[in-house]
């Protein structure tokens, strides 16, 4: 039989894909046609056809056409045309994820391991020779967490999403509908929601509140972790039958208590994080326990339960003599009442029904489990089993793994910010007039003599500033939530901008003032919360083991961390060291910071049993630490992963990743089976010397170019607030943390994430790339057989060596999604034509170093050759996102220059905030 061609290969398996793109499409159309009028649809469907010439086919004659058309078009024009192309956008990732999850089901099927799977990975350690028994074993010690972070680009609203997974889920049911009437009827119901988008508002008329932020990540547990986690366990059970397996995987938490920059958290919204995260879990528990209920009709006289079972059922307050002989259904309703008492107690909330009153509130999670236990043994005793899998299993993985805190949510502030609060205690107590002015070494040996005194350093009635109140508001916060909610509530308490060992000694001392710790440095201490120091600029992060190894080398520390756990967080900041020197200068000190830490703790670890956890604050795009996590899990440097890894999931990319419930199974599940084989599969010899030395040269040059660029040339921070959508993406509602960490426009003082937001509304992606391309011509040289045998090493290096290759996986991503043709149109925005055009060049000739050397080493000539789905993918979205940008350029303008008082000025600004949703939901991981 003859093998089908690959074109038409590819063709038959994205059939459906686009198929429910021109569904999606379709219905679009039809509801702006039926909304707008019929001129409005005329007037987009030449947009659409004009920018799919000039894109697909390269028509420059559509080019022109389409530029006259865009620049002549009204302020309401151009909002319904930018409104159309941003909910296109979104509708086809709806229809992308619905065909990613066809094909994985199809490769289920067909039997087909896929990369980054759970079955691929237990296939692979398997071959290696590894024991089920040494993977569980291994698990038992394991803690992997992604973290939710509320986000300061995050454009999307709740109603928006809440359409879109409507959207999704009547798209997934057509695919099993028999009948044209069902096939029809589902369409009218896809109508309705598109028609419910088109007149919902896309923009947020306020700003966002901390509340808002939270209920925002609380709604990703309601569709997808608080039942996929529960199925995540049962297939790694699945995989290792017979062998218990511990709760290695938990869900973590900014929101509420990451105060770093954002004013707006406080001891209240704390308070409100917790309590909502404990309702949320807790009313999932009662729905469970409910439906458990209704399953459970089993009754004493056809099936005899154990006396543990019995015993529950009669502590239950059930008196109805319907449920006389149903054990499980009167134990049941007992656990309900005790869990509707828990949730009044922890929240001050009400379940929604009761059987019998509210009564004796569970006092841990471990109560409720130990109930549930009951109920699965005696189930058991009678040949039961088979009712267990459904409900019973997932809902006791569920209370092992959220507990009655549902995620553990981290405390952040800055390490200036602490030192204030202590300065003020120490001047205040008279103890130190100016303890900002004392050089390290002082400021250590008064915090150590401090932590080994017994005394607190608070005055009463002493008048503290309003900045020291706050402060330990949230310290003493933190301690009444532990009690409430559990240790695992919080565990970690984050310093930004970690740069000496008194900005770790300050949060220790500020600890020991509410009772956080516990006994002196020199008497026995203990800590109820993790220590975590946050290195994020390059210096921080060539400073982070020598910190670490003076913090440790001082009396009591070591002492104090074992008797708290033993063990040791260390977070490190992708963004901030990005902004700081550039993409592959960032990588590489990040690479280079993990081997450091790694020696160091290797050490603590063997001698003293502590374990060292490294936290990976990642963002959305390439350029904030981002790209595929399975990748970047297995390019991390031999040793650091150990089966401990947290990792920040932010911005558009949460919604991406977890807005749909099989696809974010899917990702929890890379993310295990990637610390699996980064732990037992991956080689314990570091990189051989050639690659060290190589990546080091590449990095030093690099660093040198981007500084150049960004911070050496005259009048680059007018170009960037000229070229880019950054002062309009500061006066957007999309989140409640401003923009910039001081009001100033310089750079250094601009927040990491929109400052990547920015380039990547433009299509430049700059933070991505750039310096790479003079980092690899500086290390090829111009010396032909030297420029030869450097140019092999760098090829072996990106085969061999997982943090190359990935590192020019993603940088290759990124090159795919800019472009420098769209880019050029910003470049007009720019008042100075000749700052503009100078700097346009020198960003232009470092893309196109940078594009070939990524050539020269892969071997390959074109973006994303080796990713043909993403290629797909930039090739169906990119033609509807370019309108956006030339739309969005022409606003830019109009909105600079504005008349004070001209009417059209609301509508032109709505123009370019709905155009920077657009661009995002088209870019997807921008945040």
């Amino acid at each position: 039989m003859a093998r089908v061609a690959p074109a038409h290969d590819a063709a038959e398996k994205n059939r459906p894909l686009v198929d429910d793109i021109r569904l999606l499409g379709r219905i679009l159309g039809d509801v702006i046609r039926e909304q707008e009028g019929k001129e409005a649809f005329e007037l987009i469907e030449r947009v659409r056809k004009l920018s799919v010439a000039y894109r697909l086919k390269s028509d420059a004659q559509a080019g022109r056409a389409l530029d006259r058309l865009l620049k002549n078009l009204s302020g309401d024009q151009t909002v319904s045309v930018i409104r159309a192309f941003s909910y296109f956008s979104h509708l086809a990732n709806i229809a992308e994820d619905r065909h990613h999850v066809r094909r994985r089901a199809h490769h289920d099927r067909q039997g087909h391991l896929q990369e980054g799977s759970l079955a691929l990975s237990m296939e692979r350690l398997a071959e290696a020779g590894i024991r089920a028994s040494d993977i569980a074993k291994t698990l038992a010690h394991a803690y992997i967490s992604p973290v939710l972070t509320a986000h300061p680009t995050e454009v999307q609203r709740k109603s928006i999403l809440d359409a879109e997974r409507a959207i999704a889920e009547l798209v997934e049911q057509r695919e099993v509908l028999p009948t044209e009437r069902e096939r029809h009827d589902n369409e009218a119901l896809i109508r309705a929601r598109v028609t419910q988008l088109w007149q919902t508002r896309m923009l947020r008329t306020a700003k966002l509140r901390v509340s808002d932020e939270i209920e925002n990540a609380l709604s990703y547990y309601h569709s997808t972790f608080l039942r996929q986690i529960p199925k995540l366990y049962r297939e790694v059970e699945a995989a290792l039958p017979g062998h218990p397996i511990a709760s290695f995987f938990r869900m973590g938490n900014w929101i509420g208590g990451d105060r770093d920059g954002n004013p707006f958290v406080t001891a209240d919204s704390l308070q409100m994080a917790l309590a909502r995260q404990s309702e949320t879990v807790l009313r999932f528990y009662l729905t469970e326990v409910h439906e458990l209920g209704a399953e459970l009709s089993i009754s004493a006289t056809l099936a005899p339960v154990t006396p543990q079972m019995r015993a529950l059922a009669e502590a239950s307050p059930d008196q109805n003599p319907h449920r006389e002989d149903e054990p499980y259904r009167r134990a049941l309703i007992g656990v309900y009442a005790r869990l509707a008492a828990t949730l009044h107690e922890l929240t001050g909330t009400e379940a929604l029904r009761h059987a019998v009153a509210p009564q004796r509130p569970y006092r841990s999670a471990e109560e409720l489990l130990a109930d549930l236990r009951v109920i699965e043994a005696s189930l058991r005793s009678h040949h039961a089993d088979a009712l267990i899998a459904p409900r019973l299993h997932p809902l006791m993985r569920a209370v092992q793994v959220f507990g009655f805190h549902l995620a553990t949510v981290d405390l952040r502030q800055s390490s200036d910010k602490h030192e204030a609060v202590v300065a003020e205690l120490l001047k205040v107590a008279k103890l130190e007039a100016d303890y900002s002015a004392l050089p390290e070494h002082l400021k250590r040996e008064l915090l150590q003599r401090l932590l080994n005194d017994a005394r607190p350093l608070r005055v009463l009635a002493a008048d503290y500033s309003e900045h020291t109140r706050s402060e330990l508001a949230i310290f003493e916060a933190a301690g009444v939530m532990q009690q409430r909610y559990g240790r695992d509530a919080l565990r970690h308490y984050i310093i930004s901008h970690t740069e000496a060992v008194s900005d770790l000694l300050e949060v220790m001392l500020l600890l020991k003032e509410v009772g956080l710790m516990r006994g002196t440095l020199d008497d026995a201490p203990q800590s109820d919360l993790i220590v975590v120091p946050l290195f994020e600029t390059i210096a921080d992060l060539r400073n982070a083991a020598p910190i670490m190894r003076d913090f440790y080398a001082l009396p009591g520390i070591t002492g104090m961390v074992k008797r708290s756990g033993a063990e040791q967080d260390i977070m490190l900041g992708y963004s901030d060291s990005n902004k700081d020197g550039g993409s592959f200068t960032s990588n590489w000190e990040l690479y280079c910071a993990e081997i450091a830490l790694v020696e160091l703790f290797g050490e603590l670890g063997r001698e003293q049993g502590v374990t060292l956890r490294l936290f990976h604050g990642r963002g959305g795009t390439v350029g904030r630490g981002g790209g595929p996590s399975y990748d970047a899990i297995l390019a991390q440097p031999p040793g650091t992963v150990n089966g401990q890894i947290r990792l920040t999931e932010q911005g558009e990319v949460i919604a991406s990743k977890y807005a749909h419930p099989e696809i974010g199974r899917r990702n929890l599940e890379t993310l295990v089976a990637a610390t699996l084989e980064a732990t037992l599969l991956h080689p314990t010899k570091s990189a051989p010397k050639s690659f060290i030395e190589a990546a080091s040269a590449i990095s030093d040059a690099s660093y040198a170019a981007y500084r150049k660029l960004v911070y050496e040339t005259p009048g680059f921070t007018d170009y960037f607030f000229s070229a880019t959508p950054i002062r309009e993406i500061a006066e957007l509602n999309i989140g409640s943390r401003p923009a910039s960490r001081k009001s100033t426009r310089a750079i250094e003082d601009l927040r990491a994430i929109p400052w990547g937001f920015s380039w990547g509304q433009c299509r430049v992606a700059l933070p991505g790339w750039c310096g790479f391309g003079s980092g690899v011509e500086a290390f090829l040289g111009t010396a032909v057989k030297a420029r030869r045998e450097r140019l092999a090493l760098l090829q072996k290096m990106h085969k061999q060596w997982p943090f190359f290759r990935t590192l020019l996986s993603n940088l290759d991503m990124v090159l795919a999604k800019s472009d420098l043709r769209i880019a050029a149109r910003y470049v007009d925005l720019v008042e100075d034509k000749k700052l503009g055009k100078k700097i346009f060049a020198a960003i232009q000739a470092e893309w196109v170093k940078t594009n070939e050397a990524l050539n020269l080493i892969t071997g390959e000539t074109q973006r994303l050759q080796s990713n043909p789905a993403l290629a797909r993918s930039i090739e169906h979205r990119f033609p509807y996102l370019d309108p956006l940008n030339h739309l969005q350029v022409e606003l830019m303008r109009r909105y600079r220059l504005r008349r004070e008082g001209d009417p059209q000025n609301a509508r032109v600004q709505t123009g370019i905030h709905i155009s920077i949703n657009g661009v995002a939901a088209g870019l997807r991981n921008t945040g």
